[in-house]
């Protein structure tokens, strides 16, 4: 057997049609005609995250006031742009999709979408294990005939489900009264998204059509949201399942096919070990969200102790060959903490939580199988949950944001960055009782005159943040030590410092460039030395250039400011 015909039996076992096999050569020796072809990812590549909407001009529809907002202010700087889901929707914004092939007339049309892939690269969602209650295909579940009749998974509600992990309080079966009189179908989000059967294969078969389609309108970058769930086997915990791998396996097969330079990432928001089993043995995801990078960081810049982060850091293992991982550290789900569940004791979780509240956030919860809840997710701006310390707020709001930040675009692989963060949005309360759900926090809509307004205001957060961003997104994209496959290497060098390597150590009377270079971050509000340094390589021990202030520096006699930051590289006359 070939890698498909094992994929397919490793999903469908002895129920398999062999006729699939030949169905999904066809419907890629299609597509592969004319397909365009992708450079290799590079410390070029910076990806940012954004709905459809998130900037409106008055006289244009949100995807043209987008894409001429971002040629302005980012063009050069940033290489792909995520849209967040564009397709007509029912609730979730975006994530409960009635139409997977149209765009949603509220925000533009294809055209639109191919004007901005002239000058940006694309990232697209494939919402695989739900779509709307609203949708053609549940419709027809509804009525008992056409394509989607038989595409939803029906339950007895008798049943035990405790084992089944749930990432939401909602109930899992909900009720539909039909044609045929009432059903049970599994609804693992909510009663407006209802989970697809994947073990139907026609249902495969119609996301592998949805996944190519989307290719070739210009994604380069694929986003499998909430795959972790697609395949359901009752008695089991329905999440991670094998065959849920194998589908995983599948798509990145097809991509394989098109053009290997195309990316897959899985997110799945998961404890840390559970996430990167999505990089299979390198023939899953090329890529997957990093989810235990933002608790991680908000933690350790809330407490001004990075303990947990650097431990966390250093034991990250060597990835497969093609595979690295998309960095974020704010996006427009908030702030999830299930990834360090493991990682960073409860009561520190909870601690964390009520600075979040204090600083004008939420706390989503999540059902535990015995009844009880632990947090799942922290509504709240990343720029509102950085205005302060466990101990309050202060005046170091900016500071501390721009060092998260800059950690961010020093990490091995590839960054994303939250529009919000980019233009220092605050908490959206007003947006939140509007809509009802705590998630709108951090789901502001700019109007692009009073952006612009903050812009030319010389105290605003937007005129404080928003250039130096730009600067330094202008800067690392000539840093060849940030290419995604560049080393990296993290140090220990105390609690209040975060210490890492990025490519490997310079040799001896080297020319400076900038293949290699050390990142040292002060994550407290005060001054702070570098008292471990000797454990860093010698060519770190001389005197550097620091690439954010072009200030020399000696290691041995410096002091940080509070949330400083320096970028060096060693000079050619090290030791």
């Amino acid at each position: 057997m070939d890698q498909l015909e094992l994929l397919l039996q490793e999903i469908y076992g002895e129920s398999l049609d062999e006729s699939l096999y030949a169905l999904l050569q066809q419907k890629v020796a299609e597509a592969k005609q004319g397909f365009p072809r992708y450079q290799c990812w590079s410390e070029k590549d910076v990806i940012l995250i954004t709905y459809g909407d998130s900037v409106e001009t008055e006289g244009l529809s949100p995807l043209q006031s987008l894409h001429l907002f971002l040629g302005e202010y980012l063009s050069g700087l940033v290489s792909a742009v995520h849209i967040l889901p564009f397709f007509p929707f029912s609730s979730d914004d975006g994530f409960s999709v009635i139409d997977y092939y149209q765009v949603n007339y509220k925000l533009g049309d294809w055209s639109d979408i191919k004007k901005l892939n002239q000058d940006f690269e694309l990232m697209f969602d494939l919402v695989m294990n739900h779509c709307s209650r609203q949708s053609l295909w549940f419709n027809d579940f509804v009525n008992g005939t056409g394509e989607g009749q038989d595409y939803f998974i029906e339950s007895d509600p008798k049943l035990d489900y405790s084992a089944v992990t749930r990432p939401r309080t909602s109930p899992l079966i909900v009720d539909v009264y039909t044609r045929q009189g009432l059903k049970h179908v599994w609804a693992t989000f909510s009663d407006d998204q209802i989970d697809l059967n994947f073990a139907n294969p026609k249902v495969l078969m119609a996301f592998v059509d949805i996944f190519i389609f989307y290719l070739k309108q210009g994604a380069r970058f694929v986003r499998l949201d909430a795959v972790a769930f697609v395949w359901k086997l009752l008695g089991s915990n329905c999440i991670h399942l094998q065959q849920t791998h194998a589908i995983v396996k599948l798509l990145r097969w097809v991509m394989e096919q098109l053009d290997p330079n195309l990316i897959l990432i899985t997110e799945t928001n998961v404890p840390h070990q559970e996430n990167i089993s999505y990089f299979g043995q390198g023939d899953e995801a090329h890529m997957v969200y990093q989810f235990a990078l933002p608790p991680l960081l908000l933690h350790a810049l809330n407490r001004g102790n990075g303990h947990y982060l650097t431990a966390w850091a250093r034991d990250l293992v060597a990835l497969p060959k093609g595979c690295n991982y998309f960095n974020f550290v704010a996006s427009h789900d908030g702030i999830g903490v299930r990834a360090v569940e493991q990682i960073i004791p409860k009561h520190e979780i909870m601690d964390l939580a009520e600075s979040v509240h204090n600083f004008g956030g939420f706390v989503s919860m999540k059902s535990n199988g015995d009844g009880t809840q632990n947090p799942y997710e922290l509504n709240i701006s990343l720029f509102d949950a950085l205005q302060g310390t466990r101990t309050g707020s202060d005046q170091w709001q900016v500071e501390r944001f721009l060092c998260s930040q800059k950690l961010l675009l020093s990490l091995q692989g590839i960054p994303g960055i939250y529009i919000h963060s980019l233009t220092a949005t605050a908490n959206d309360q007003a947006l939140v009782e509007q809509t009802g759900r705590t998630r709108s926090i951090n789901r502001h809509r700019w109007q692009r005159s009073e952006f612009e307004t903050l812009l030319s205001q010389e105290h605003s957060a937007q005129a404080q943040v928003f250039q130096r961003y730009r600067d330094l997104l202008s800067l690392r994209k000539n840093i060849s030590a940030f290419h995604p496959e560049s080393a990296q290497r993290v140090y220990d060098c105390g609690d209040a410092l975060f210490v890492l390597q990025r490519g490997d150590a310079p040799t001896a009377n080297q020319e400076v460039d900038h293949q290699s270079l050390l990142a040292v971050f002060n994550l407290t509000k005060h001054p702070q030395s570098i008292d471990h340094h000797l454990q860093l390589p010698q060519a770190y021990q001389q005197q550097c250039k620091d690439l954010l202030s072009e200030e020399d520096v000696l290691l041995q006699e410096y002091k940080l400011k509070p949330y400083q930051v320096l970028w060096l590289v060693a000079k050619p006359d090290i030791a």
